[in-house]
């Protein structure tokens, strides 16, 4: 199974000013995220952000924060249980006469849903982990970023990784999800997605 640009959205979880200097090899997880959410820019995948305790921490790194389409405030380590999963989830569809009066040419195609979560954050260990735990629980695809991912100690962020593995989350890396959301090197955006790791 691959990931799909048109079936996927990026939450990034907790890229705090307060919190990234403690986070093992925070500039490498941080640049990482960076290449997610531009990639993901260029190629129409919604970018979600979420902070925890933003009045403590502070706001997430303000590059990241920039191609965030919203951000959630948050005081539970679980983002879906301060209202994430409604975010994304697809619109509800108005309630309507039959499809079936229009002519099949004059009918809306049906909105593509995007239950591919391409997620990635701080720490691993607590905020990523319960986040990605419910959206599993939620039905939805997960697909965590392990080299976009930080704790303040390795042990802890292997041990998100081991447990999010054994729940069904798919773990992929920074340059996984880029080349599966491009498909082909004769994508019109390849140049520029491939710029952003060379």
């Amino acid at each position: 199974m691959l990931l799909q640009a048109s079936a996927s959205q990026l939450v990034l979880v907790d890229y705090q000013q307060k919190l990234m200097p403690v986070i093992a090899g925070h500039a490498e997880v941080a640049a990482n995220a960076l290449r997610l959410a531009q990639a993901a820019q260029l190629l129409q995948v919604p970018v979600w952000g979420t902070e925890q305790n933003p009045s403590k921490l502070g706001p997430n790194l303000p590059e990241l924060r920039a191609l965030c389409q919203r951000t959630l405030a948050k005081m539970h380590f679980s983002a879906v249980a301060e209202g994430l999963g409604e975010w994304l989830q697809p619109p509800a569809k108005p309630a309507g006469g039959n499809a079936r009066s229009l002519p099949k040419h004059l009918q809306k195609p049906a909105e593509a849903e995007r239950g591919s979560i391409v997620i990635a954050g701080c720490e691993a260990h607590v905020c990523l982990l319960q986040t990605a735990l419910e959206l599993l629980e939620d039905e939805m695809e997960v697909w965590v970023v392990t080299d976009a991912c930080g704790s303040r100690t390795e042990r802890n962020r292997d041990a998100a990784f081991d447990r999010l593995a054994g729940a069904g989350a798919e773990l992929v890396t920074t340059e996984m999800v880029l080349f599966e959301w491009l498909e082909t090197a004769e994508h019109p955006d390849f140049k520029a997605v491939h710029a952003l790791i060379k």
